[in-house]
C-alpha cells in the first residue's frame, strides 16, 4: 500500500499535466505548415497512462477525443508492450481499426520512458486537409486508411512507411511539414513529462495520476447526483445535403443517483454516406455533453468517464461498423449534442442552451495557377450558438464538438488562388426570443485563375436549430452559387474561373417569448443590423 500524497502536490501535478498537453497543442500550431492547422487550430493533444487511460486532454477540439482514445487502446491491445522502445512513434487515422474517427485526422502516439521503463504515452492529432474530391459510399473511397503502425522505430524514421503515406496524399508537401510539427509536439510532451518525473519521482507521479482520476470521478458523480433522477427523451428530424431524406435521430438519457446512461436505440442504420460515427466518436460527443453540464473544473480524464454509460446498437449511424464511410461524422455529432441538451431541458433548464448551428464545410481544390501544384482549401464554418438561460447566443462561432477557428482572409488569399468576396453576419438569422439566438455567417469565395473542384454544404437546410421556452428557431443554412456555376450534387461540383460559392450557415435557436425581449436590446439589434425593421415590428413587437 502506498502512502497518500498531500492534496496540494496532487493539484500541482494535475496542473502540470494539463500544462503539458496545452503546450503540446500550441507547439503544433506554431510549427504547422498548413493554414488548416496553424490558422484554424484544428488539432488536439493528450496524455495517457500506461494502461491507455486518458489523464489530461488539451482544451481544443472535443470530438478529437474519439480518435485519441481509439489509437491508445488499439496499440496497447495489439502490440507487445515489452517490445516498445523509446523513440517509437505510432501513426494512425482509420476509424475502424482504432486509428481515428475520420481519415483526415492523423494521430501520432509516442511512449514516454522514465528510468528505462514505460511511464506514460503522449499523443496528438491534426486534421490534414487532404483526401479531397472523393466518394463517400464507404470508407475505401475516402482516402488512405492507416491502422496504428510504427512510423518511427527507436527514433528512426521508417522511410518506406512515410513514402507510402505521402504517395496517397494529394498535397504531400503540406503533409510532411505538418507531420514534423506533430513530431515536435510529441517530443516536447515526452521531455516535459520526463522533467516532471525527475522532480517528483515516477512513483509519486503515478500515484498522483491515480488520485486525479479518482477525484474526477467523485466530482462527476456529485454533479450527476444534482440532476433529478428520471428518464429524459428527445427525438428530432435531421437534414443534411449528404442524404436525400430526413433522418430521424433519437436519444434517451437516464439519470439514477450518481450515474448517467445515454441510450441511442432507435437511430437509423448506418448510411451509404460519410455521416456515420464510430463508437469512439459517439463517446467523445457524450463526454462533451456531460462535461459542459457539470462543474467546469472537473478534470477531463478517464475518471470523469467512469459514471457515464453509453449504449448504441452496432451497425447504426451512431455506432457504425466497417466499411461505413465517416468523413462527415461531425454533422450528426453536433445535432446529437443539441438533442441531449433538449432532452435534459426538462430536468436542468438553466444549464442547457437552445439548439445551435450545424457544421457547414467549404472545400475548394485544384491546380494552383501560380505554382502549378495541387492545393486544398478546407474550412468548416461557424454560425449561431443557441440562446442560453438569461443570455443571447453568441454570433458567428464554432460550437460544441468542433471548436476550431477560422482562416483569416489575408492568410487564405496569400496562400491559395481564391478571393473572399464576403465574410459577414447574416441579419435575422438568430432565432428570435426573449434571449436571441446567435447569428449565422456568410462566406463567399471566388476561384481565381483556375477551375476549382468544390464541396460545399452541411445540415440545417430544412430543419432549423430549435428554440426553448417559446423561443423561435434560427435561420436555415443554404448554399449560394454565382451565375454560371452548376448546381451541386450532394455538395460536390465545379466552380469555373471567376465563379464563386458561398456558405450561409444557420443561426441558433432563441429562448423565451420574443415579445418579452428588453426593448433596448431590440433597438440595439436593429441599430447594429442584427435584425430587420420588419422583424423588430412583427416578431418583437417594437412600436417605435
Amino acid at each position: 500500500m502506498s502512502t497518500a500524497i498531500d492534496p496540494i502536490t496532487v493539484e500541482v501535478i494535475g496542473s502540470a499535466l494539463s500544462t503539458i498537453v496545452e503546450e503540446m497543442g500550441k507547439a503544433i500550431i506554431r510549427a504547422a505548415y498548413s493554414a488548416n492547422i496553424k490558422e484554424r487550430r484544428d488539432c488536439s493533444a493528450a496524455l495517457f497512462d500506461t494502461e491507455g487511460r486518458i489523464i489530461a486532454q488539451a482544451e481544443q477540439i472535443p470530438l478529437h477525443l474519439g480518435s485519441l482514445l481509439g489509437i491508445a487502446h488499439r496499440v496497447l491491445g495489439s502490440t507487445d508492450v515489452a517490445a516498445i522502445q523509446p523513440g517509437d512513434v505510432f501513426i494512425g487515422n482509420d476509424a475502424h481499426t482504432g486509428g481515428g474517427t475520420h481519415l483526415n485526422d492523423i494521430v501520432f502516439l509516442e511512449p514516454v520512458f522514465v528510468e528505462g521503463a514505460l511511464a506514460a504515452w503522449v499523443a496528438n492529432l491534426a486534421h490534414h486537409s487532404d483526401f479531397v474530391d472523393r466518394g463517400h459510399a464507404h470508407i475505401f473511397q475516402e482516402g488512405l486508411r492507416i491502422p496504428p503502425i510504427r512510423l518511427y522505430r527507436a527514433g528512426v524514421l521508417q522511410q518506406d512507411v512515410m513514402d507510402l503515406v505521402l504517395l496517397n496524399c494529394q498535397v504531400p508537401r503540406e503533409r510532411v511539414n505538418d507531420f514534423r510539427a506533430q513530431m515536435a509536439a510529441n517530443r516536447l510532451g515526452v521531455q516535459r513529462y520526463q522533467a516532471l518525473a525527475a522532480r517528483y519521482g515516477v512513483t509519486v507521479l503515478h500515484q498522483a495520476t491515480r488520485e486525479l482520476l479518482d477525484y474526477a470521478e467523485r466530482k462527476t458523480r456529485a454533479g450527476i447526483a444534482a440532476i433529478p433522477d428520471g428518464r429524459y427523451e428527445f427525438r428530432a428530424p435531421f437534414d443534411t445535403s449528404l442524404w436525400p431524406e430526413l433522418l430521424h435521430l433519437a436519444v434517451a438519457i437516464e439519470v439514477a443517483g450518481e450515474e448517467i446512461r445515454f441510450d441511442f436505440a432507435g437511430n437509423p442504420a448506418q448510411t451509404r454516406s460519410g455521416l456515420n460515427m464510430v463508437f469512439t466518436a459517439l463517446q467523445a460527443t457524450v463526454y462533451y455533453v456531460v462535461k459542459t453540464l457539470l462543474d467546469q473544473d472537473t478534470p477531463a480524464n478517464a475518471g470523469f468517464h467512469r459514471p457515464i454509460r453509453i449504449d448504441a446498437p452496432a451497425g447504426s449511424i451512431v455506432n457504425a461498423l466497417p466499411p461505413a464511410a465517416v468523413y462527415s461524422r461531425h454533422d450528426v455529432a453536433q445535432r446529437l449534442v443539441d438533442m441531449c441538451f433538449a432532452a435534459l431541458a426538462e430536468a436542468i433548464p438553466d444549464r442547457v442552451p437552445a439548439a445551435s448551428t450545424g457544421v457547414t464545410v467549404l472545400t475548394m481544390s485544384g491546380t494552383h495557377p501560380r505554382t502549378g501544384r495541387y492545393y486544398v482549401y478546407n474550412e468548416s464554418m461557424g454560425g449561431g450558438f443557441g440562446a442560453r438561460a438569461g443570455q443571447d447566443g453568441m454570433d458567428g462561432v464554432h460550437v460544441h464538438t468542433t471548436n476550431s477557428a477560422n482562416i483569416p482572409v489575408e492568410a487564405l488569399e496569400s496562400e491559395q488562388p481564391v478571393m473572399v468576396e464576403a465574410y459577414e453576419l447574416v441579419r435575422d438569422s438568430g432565432g428570435p426570443g426573449r434571449f436571441r439566438g446567435g447569428m449565422g455567417i456568410r462566406r463567399r469565395v471566388r476561384a481565381v485563375g483556375h477551375e476549382a473542384t468544390v464541396n460545399l454544404g452541411g445540415p440545417c437546410n430544412i430543419v432549423p436549430a430549435w428554440g426553448l421556452e417559446g423561443g423561435l428557431p434560427g435561420g436555415l443554412a443554404r448554399v449560394e452559387l454565382s451565375a454560371g456555376v452548376a448546381a451541386l450534387k450532394r455538395r460536390d461540383g465545379l466552380i469555373p474561373d471567376g465563379g464563386s460559392g458561398a456558405a450561409v450557415t444557420s443561426g441558433g435557436g432563441g429562448r423565451g417569448d420574443p415579445r418579452l425581449r428588453d426593448r433596448d436590446a431590440v433597438r440595439r439589434d436593429l441599430r447594429e443590423d442584427r435584425i430587420s425593421a420588419e422583424a423588430a415590428r412583427d416578431i418583437y413587437g417594437l412600436e417605435d
